[in-house]
């Protein structure tokens, strides 16, 4: 956190999750929530643990920062516990503190399976292998998300051609919604955001980006659409006094996808009982609580627009650098 910019109580939370989820990375729950005075039970267990209780082993699951470490923790836990108890496979949690470190821990072997967003997947399966295996079907019915460009609807903000000078708040680098829309939103128009816009930068997660442009810390930003449209429905400030300019095409929804060497028996088991969460009454009970209303099959070629859309950005996701500047 830049201690030279203004902070407001939102990113010293986030702040605050970063350096809870850099200091104690697979062990949280026993040090943080007891340090902040919330009580929670530990679930995870130490990795490759002998066999004894019938579980062949630990997996790690990655988590994306979409929205703060707690709210995070909150709508994954119970899934985590319901396929530990399915799949006979322990299950533990990791929040990172951005998108492209889901990468990083792929690379340095400590990371078994993560809740990709669609182009973090799209650089992982590139560069590492990784296979999807299902993606939730939200309440409303839908399996995929899109980007927005939004600004407040007192800027003057009308398109492109208003933009020149102005400040834009992005996502991360590694996510569709808040980095790969607007970069390929200018490279259409065949302007570069670096030498056209005043000023950019990162703030880490979709929910800074919109109220950062609600609050006029930035001009125009861009964030996912079903956390935009989450927030608008409890804040009515977010309804009145932002408008969308711009959306990208539809993408697959944070989907679980594990590295390719992951031991096939515990690959069908999780996407098994993923698949049938709900037909029973305990899994349809957690799906309601994740805010689903089952998981689909999903593979690679689901992914296509994302791959598309970064051929038009300019993108060669092989060689591109995903970690914010």
């Amino acid at each position: 956190m830049s201690f030279g910019a203004a902070v407001t109580p939102r990113r010293f939370e986030r702040y605050l999750s970063s350096l809870r989820t850099l200091i104690i990375p697979i062990c949280f729950f026993a040090a943080v929530l007891s340090a902040t005075g919330c009580k929670r039970t530990e679930r995870a267990t130490p990795k490759n643990p002998e066999n004894k209780s019938g579980q062949e082993k630990t997996i790690l699951i990655g988590l994306i920062p979409e929205q703060n470490i707690f709210k995070q923790m909150d709508r994954y836990e119970p899934l985590a516990a319901y396929l530990s108890k399915r799949t006979g496979v322990a299950i533990r949690l990791m929040v990172l503190p951005r998108y492209g470190n889901i990468i990083s821990n792929f690379i340095s072997g400590d990371m078994d399976s993560a809740f990709f967003g669609s182009f973090t997947y799209a650089l992982a399966h590139k560069r590492l292998g990784v296979e999807v295996l299902a993606r939730p079907v939200s309440l409303n019915g839908a399996s995929t998300y899109h980007g927005l460009l939004f600004v407040r609807k007192d800027s003057g903000i009308k398109s492109i051609l208003d933009m020149k000078g102005k400040r834009f708040a992005f996502v991360d680098k590694a996510t569709t919604a808040g980095y790969l829309l607007p970069a390929a939103y200018f490279k259409k128009h065949g302007e570069q955001y670096r030498t056209y816009l005043k000023e950019i930068y990162f703030t880490g997660t979709h929910e800074d980006a919109i109220y950062d442009v609600l609050n006029g810390k930035a001009d125009i930003g861009a964030a996912k659409n079903t956390v935009y449209e989450r927030l608008a429905e409890i804040d009515a400030k977010i309804r009145n006094e932002l408008v969308v300019l711009e959306r990208s095409p539809d993408v697959p929804e944070n989907g679980l996808a594990v590295r390719k060497d992951l031991d096939e028996t515990v690959k069908m088991r999780l996407k098994a009982a993923l698949l049938a969460m709900d037909k029973d009454q305990e899994g349809s009970a957690v799906l309601k609580t994740f805010g689903a209303q089952r998981f689909i099959e999903t593979i690679d070629n689901d992914y296509r627009p994302v791959y598309t859309y970064a051929q038009e950005a300019g993108l060669d996701l092989a060689a591109y650098d995903y970690l914010n500047e």
